[in-house]
């Protein structure tokens, strides 16, 4: 039924199996996805959206690398938001509503139109592994795939448990059924595996609901878009709507608790701190009387909502009762109840930076299997272990992002050195490079790197390279150009800043706070300018930003350029760290586990203290 031998096979067609197997595909290694239902492949199994705070910029680094979730999102969007647009550019994350329907189906057809991918719909029920080294699968009909890389993205179906309140049921989401061996396998060969938790709301009727009562969440006036390539830019938008909670809905609730797995003890596994059920917060923050509870479409045409913010596992029952009582959901029909669900992981610190599993060779994981939650978070964990698994079969150098190059680097650094209990789930805050890694310039720090890998197209680097000169080019000319007090003076007035007495370059003006593109624009030279060199709000904004934060972004490369130096030094794969008896016994123990690859990766594992770094400076001749 097969070639004799693939290159790579996926397992599991989520964002992080898609991805790996477009990524994969597309580097020219002749690729099998297996999943167990061909028409789920890219399904929304939860909220109906992309981006948002930190994943809107892991989107957009997938995108400039040569992967598809920004595509996909652009052309089933329904609605676009740029947020913390009233913060600095660090902080702009953009986000997409999109049609659930028409992001699978754009995913499906995707891979398809994709070379060098072939499908195939059943179960994996385990590995085949010769000596310390995967060779193949074996599906649940015994058939064995033969593969010199196997990259497992199982997201919640490893022994997947639903449970709505007293009930429990085996499956990887609602009406698929759990995936069963492989964990069994992994532990046997000597993985450590552990249960997480996630949990997702009721999908209701929208024709029942009355948006009369709730606040309006329209999309930008002027959307923008994920992907850096002619995707189309919406021209219309469907609104979210915005209602609360109340004390009445809290009490209504707080009559299901004893009858919540949460509560009585069915589930023991830890969830999102971030994404926490309806009833873990007015547990968890029993002061508030209300809590927002967001009205998000499913899609252009469908009628299905989804509830954001009523994440819950209670009995259907109470769902049903406490959800009637929130304003606007007076008369709500419910298509299913929500529910949590749990699921094997297996920790990440068993990985190395290319997501290649330490104990067996040619064996990549991605996704929530390692531990994350989020479609975003999935999908660049996949493109990356396509990218290596690809890379590893032909021979080739490993492809690893550092933290100053991209989130996806931060991402992938933060599990595999310090691990994680509960689901991972990317912030701004958790890069130290922020103002580096900004959604608008993903594409000049990424594309290169994605042409080098053959995966961006000419077309890609060509716009890139047009991008970077002009808005270098335009960040110069405000560099060299004067401008005239009589110019300038009734702008600064306008937005209550210092009026000058003389000329000056328009870069040290444009620099002040209140000061934008927009002012800017209004002296003759600049839209001159503008218009002679046709300059796009893309470019603008590039520029913008590269004035006002010139003194950030520098002070930020010049604290990575002094940290690559730590990530130049090696340490030797054998290193026997219970040898150095200086080292705390802490550091020793989490560094003979975790096994770094370099001082910087050491001197960020949780219990490793400068006084151990310094040791190991010492030890290995700085």
């Amino acid at each position: 039924m097969f070639e004799k031998e693939y290159d790579v096979i996926v397992v599991g067609g989520g964002h992080a199996g898609a991805e790996a197997t477009a990524a994969a595909a597309n580097m020219g290694s002749r690729t099998l996805l297996v999943t167990m239902n061909l028409q789920t492949i890219g399904q929304m199994s939860c909220n109906p959206a992309m981006g948002g705070i930190a994943k809107g910029q892991i989107v957009r680094e997938i995108d400039a690398l040569g992967g598809y979730s920004g595509i996909v999102t652009d052309r089933s969007a329904i609605q676009f938001k740029m947020l913390n647009k009233s913060k600095g550019p660090a902080m702009w994350s953009p986000r997409a509503q999109n049609d659930r329907m028409r992001f699978a189906e754009e995913w499906r057809l995707l891979l398809e139109q994709t070379p060098n991918v072939d499908f195939y719909q059943e179960m994996v029920s385990g590995l085949l592994v010769d000596g310390n080294k995967v060779v193949g699968v074996r599906t649940s009909l015994g058939i064995d795939i033969k593969g010199k890389a196997v990259v497992l993205t199982n997201g919640t179906f490893l022994n997947g448990l639903i449970h709505i309140g007293e009930k429990q049921f085996g499956g990887g989401r609602a009406g698929e059924r759990a995936a069963t061996g492989i964990t069994e396998q992994l532990v046997d060969i000597g993985f450590d595996s552990g249960r997480m938790k996630t949990g997702t709301p009721p999908r209701v009727d929208g024709r029942s609901l009355d948006y009369t009562q709730m606040i309006p969440q329209p999309g930008d006036s002027h959307p923008e878009k994920f992907s850096y390539i002619d995707t189309p830019k919406l021209k219309e938008q469907r609104d979210c709507h915005m209602t609360h909670t109340s004390a009445l809905v809290h009490d209504l609730l707080r009559e299901g608790f004893d009858r919540s797995p949460m509560f009585n003890g069915r589930i023991k596994s830890i969830g999102p701190r971030y994404c926490p059920s309806i009833e873990d917060k007015i547990h968890r923050f029993s002061e508030k009387e209300a809590h927002q509870i967001f009205v998000e479409p499913e899609g252009w045409n469908t009628v299905e909502v989804y509830v954001n913010g009523f994440s819950t596992s209670l009995p259907e029952d109470i769902q049903f009762k406490a959800l009637r009582s929130v304003k606007g959901f007076e008369q709500v029909k419910f298509f299913r109840p929500g529910y949590a669900i749990e699921y094997d992981y297996f920790p990440p610190t068993q990985l190395k930076h290319t997501l290649e599993t330490k104990l067996i060779r040619n064996l990549y994981f991605a996704g929530q299997i390692n531990g994350t939650t989020g479609y975003e978070e999935a999908a660049s964990q996949g493109l990356m272990a396509g990218i290596n698994a690809h890379l590893r079969v032909n021979e080739k150098e490993p492809f690893i992002l550092k933290r100053d190059e991209a989130y996806i680097g931060v991402l992938i650094d933060d599990l595999i050195t310090k691990g994680t209990e509960e689901p991972y789930r990317m912030f701004t805050s958790r890069a130290e490079y922020r103002t580096l890694l900004r959604q608008d310039n993903a594409d000049i720090r990424l594309t290169p790197k994605g042409f080098e890998l053959g995966l961006a197209k000419e077309e890609r680097m060509h716009r890139m390279e047009e991008k970077r000169k002009k808005s270098k080019d335009f960040v110069e000319f405000f560099r060299k150009t004067s401008f005239s007090p009589k110019e300038i003076n009734p702008i600064l007035e306008e937005v209550g800043s210092a009026k000058v007495k003389q000329s000056d370059k328009m870069f040290k003006v444009f620099s002040r706070p209140k000061v934008t593109m927009d002012h800017m624009m209004r002296l003759s030279s600049v839209s001159e300018y503008v218009s002679n060199h046709t300059l796009n709000a893309e470019i603008l904004e590039q520029a913008e930003v590269q004035v006002k934060y010139s003194g950030y972004i520098e002070k930020e490369k010049n604290n990575a350029d002094k940290l690559q130096r730590l990530e130049n030094i090696k340490i030797p794969e054998d290193f026997d760290y219970t040898k150095l008896k200086s080292l705390s016994s802490e550091a020793r123990e989490k560094l003979q586990e975790i096994r770094p690859i370099t001082i910087s990766q050491a001197s960020r594992i949780s219990g490793v203290s400068p006084s151990d770094v310094s040791v190991l400076l010492v030890f290995l001749g700085r």
